[in-house]
C-alpha cells in the first residue's frame, strides 16, 4: 500500500465526525431523489441511473477484486450492464500487457450477466448492438424465481472470481430472496453490492408510487440477511469515503 492510500484510509476514517460534512450529503440525497438527480447520466452512450459516486466505487471494486465474472439484477436501459462490461475489458487490456500478450478480446472468458424481470424490446436492441455486447449474457424473469436462480447458476459455474450487484425490486422481501440466491455465489474477497439502501434513511413519502419505504427496503434486507451470514461484513470505509452514496450499509464483502 502507498503512502497516499494509506493518507486516504486515515482520511476517511474521520469522516463520520464532520457533522457539517455528513449533515450535507445527507440533505443532497434527500433533495436529489425528487428531481432524479441520477438519471442524468450516461456510460459509454446508454442510460446508467447511478450516483457518478458510486459509478467510482465500482470501478475501484471491479479494478481491486478483478472479477471474471459480474453478476447484476436490474437491468433498465443497459447502462451498467455495459459499464460493468467495459471494467471488464481493462481488466483484460492491463492482463495482456502486463504479460506481454496480443489482446484478443474474442478469447475473453469475462462475462456480465444481467437479470430483469421486463427487458423492454429497444433497451435489448441496444445492448445488443452496443460494442461491449460480446460480453453480456441477459436473462429475462424474476431474479427470484427458481428457473432464473438456476440458469444463473450454471453460466457462472466455473468462473474463479465472482462479484454481484443486486438492484431491481427494492422491497425487503424480494432483496433477502436475492441475497439467499446470489450471495453464496461471491468468491471470497469479493462483494456483494446492494444498491438502494438509502431508501431506510428517506422520508416516509419519498417514494410515493412505490411498494417500498422505511421499514420495507434493501438495507432492512442486508441486516436480515448479515443475521444468519457471518462470512459477509458491511465495508464501511466505501460508503463513508462516497459521502454520497444510494448504497450505504450496502457494500458487502465476503471475508469467509
Amino acid at each position: 500500500m502507498t503512502d497516499f492510500s494509506q493518507e486516504a484510509i486515515d482520511r476517511v476514517a474521520t469522516y463520520p465526525q464532520e457533522k457539517a460534512l455528513v449533515d450535507s450529503a445527507a440533505q443532497f440525497l434527500r433533495d436529489s431523489v425528487g428531481p432524479k438527480y441520477s438519471y442524468n447520466f450516461f456510460w459509454q452512450g446508454r442510460p446508467i441511473i447511478q450516483y457518478p459516486q458510486d459509478i467510482v466505487a465500482m470501478q475501484e471494486l471491479i479494478w481491486s477484486v478483478r472479477p471474471d465474472l459480474i453478476i447484476e439484477t436490474g437491468i433498465a436501459h443497459g447502462g451498467s450492464l455495459i459499464f460493468s462490461a467495459s471494467m471488464l475489458a481493462l481488466l483484460d487490456m492491463y492482463d495482456a500487457i502486463e504479460s506481454g500478450q496480443v489482446l484478443d478480446p474474442s478469447k475473453s472468458s469475462r462475462k456480465v450477466i444481467g437479470v430483469d424481470i421486463d427487458i423492454r424490446a429497444h433497451n435489448r436492441v441496444a445492448v445488443e448492438q452496443h460494442p461491449m455486447a460480446s460480453r453480456i449474457t441477459m436473462i429475462q424473469g424474476s431474479s427470484v424465481a427458481t428457473d432464473v436462480v438456476e440458469q444463473v447458476k450454471a453460466l457462472a459455474a466455473g468462473y474463479s472470481r465472482v462479484l454481484v450487484c443486486l438492484d431491481s425490486n427494492h422491497t425487503h422481501e424480494h432483496v433477502l430472496a436475492e441475497l439467499e440466491a446470489y450471495a453464496p455465489l461471491v468468491t471470497k474477497g469479493s462483494y456483494c453490492v446492494v444498491f438502494d439502501t438509502l431508501i431506510e434513511d428517506m422520508p416516509e413519502d419519498a417514494y410515493p408510487d412505490r411498494p417500498w419505504g422505511p421499514g420495507n427496503n434493501p438495507k432492512t434486507a442486508v441486516w436480515e440477511y448479515l443475521k444468519g451470514h457471518p462470512e459477509y461484513e458491511i465495508d464501511a470505509h466505501i460508503h463513508q469515503k462516497l459521502m454520497v452514496t444510494v448504497a450505504p450499509d450496502g457494500f458487502l464483502k465476503k471475508i469467509g
